[in-house]
């Protein structure tokens, strides 16, 4: 599992102590806080704000941060058991969890300066205050550079025009990290990161989606006129903001692979436990060959998965280049996920189609893997130009 044939990696397949600990806390908490409460939120489309409070005091929000800065100090690859678990049981909760570690507080953690990041990463890491993360925009998804919002440079201070959609925790976030162009005639070279606050006089919330899935998870758009950023706002230098993107992506995609395979493993255990259960011609569903093979795809296709998870965020932890691991683990995974909830489905037979059963839910929670923080497409294209360059 390396990148070339100079790379040699040397991590164990066993969990340590500290891994099953979190684990174990996870485990208890999802089923305790989240799991009697899925299909609530899932049909009010309510942003579950107690179990997010929740989440916040014991750490989980701020997972991968340093304790200097309220953070729990967690490596990567405890991020990673940590959002398995939760997403087993609600890929909504995970995929808020993802994002508040791995897009707004990440970035302001890697490019802000020390001003910055004792202002604003005590609020996000303890989850008093949630983060959101603004690139795409109405007119450009994959083409980041193609951005239309514009940050113009006036003496102490930008003036921002624009808007950004597909913003998770765009409703109930507190602080947000969002890209801009600081010249319109420019491209990406021109793009800056900055951060905003809720509350700034010109900023407000669009609309709210109603979603095919993730219906829990906050997605609004956000709107900017004549918003004033003041230049110390700004993370790092202009033209800097495109490739902070990047790089936060890149770390972001290990977080959407472990939710991925978070929902694969749940698609299995519900199908496991069905094909146990349900009788059909005298028989248990698990005794036909069919249902077999089915749960042998799975259980295989989970494992490479989580394999390739696994290598990504040890090569993130003892910094070796991770963004072609990023993006193979983040592929991948979305796809066993995509087919293990199509076949959990399926071996559920017509149960799988109503709401009573959990895999109803994973199947329409699925489909955002293989669009969110860069589509299948876009992970092949980074793949591949990886290895050719």
């Amino acid at each position: 599992m390396s990148n070339n044939d100079e790379d040699v990696l040397g991590f164990n397949l066993e969990l340590t102590e500290n891994q099953r600990m979190v684990r174990d806390l996870a485990r208890d908490f999802t089923e305790k806080e989240i799991k009697p409460y899925v299909m609530k939120y899932d049909e009010s489309q309510e942003f579950p704000e107690d179990i997010f409070k929740k989440l916040g005091e014991v750490g989980f929000l701020g997972a991968v941060f340093p304790e200097e800065y309220g953070g729990a100090g967690m490596s990567t690859l405890d991020f990673v058991v940590l959002m398995e678990e939760i997403s087993k049981v609600d890929p909504s909760v995970g995929l808020g969890v993802g994002a508040h570690n791995g897009l707004c507080t990440s970035h302001i953690f890697q490019f802000g300066n020390d001003e910055q990041k004792q202002k604003f990463l005590p609020g996000l890491c303890s989850g008093t205050k949630l983060g959101g993360w603004g690139l795409t925009e109405p007119g450009s998804g994959s083409d980041a550079g193609g951005m239309q919002s514009v940050a113009e440079p006036n003496g102490d201070h930008y003036v921002l025009n624009g808007s950004k959609t597909f913003c998770t925790h765009g409703s109930v976030g507190e602080i947000f990290v969002l890209m801009a162009k600081t010249d319109s005639s420019k491209g990406r070279e021109s793009i800056a990161a900055f951060i905003l606050e809720k509350g700034m006089e010109g900023f407000s919330v669009g609309k709210k989606e109603e979603k095919l899935g993730m219906r829990a998870s906050d997605t609004a758009s956000l709107l900017f006129e004549n918003v004033k950023i003041p230049v110390e706002y700004r993370l790092g230098e202009e033209g800097e903001g495109y490739k902070q993107a990047l790089k936060v992506l890149d770390g972001g995609r290990i977080g959407i692979a472990a939710l991925s395979v978070g929902i694969a493993q749940g698609a299995l255990d519900h199908s496991l436990k069905y094909a146990r259960e349900r009788k059909q011609f005298g028989k248990s569903l698990g005794e036909f060959q069919a249902i077999q093979f089915k749960i042998a795809d799975m259980q295989t296709e989970i494992e490479a998965a989580r394999l390739l998870t696994y290598e990504a965020a040890y090569r993130k932890d003892n910094r070796l280049d991770y963004t072609l691991a990023a993006a193979k683990a983040k592929y991948f995974a979305s796809e066993v996920a995509t087919r293990a909830a199509n076949e959990a489905v399926q071996i559920h037979g017509g149960y799988g189609f109503i709401k009573e059963y959990p895999v109803e839910k994973l199947y329409r929670d699925v489909k955002l893997m293989t669009i969110g923080e860069g589509t299948s497409e876009v992970q092949k294209m980074v793949i591949a130009r990886q290895l050719l360059k």
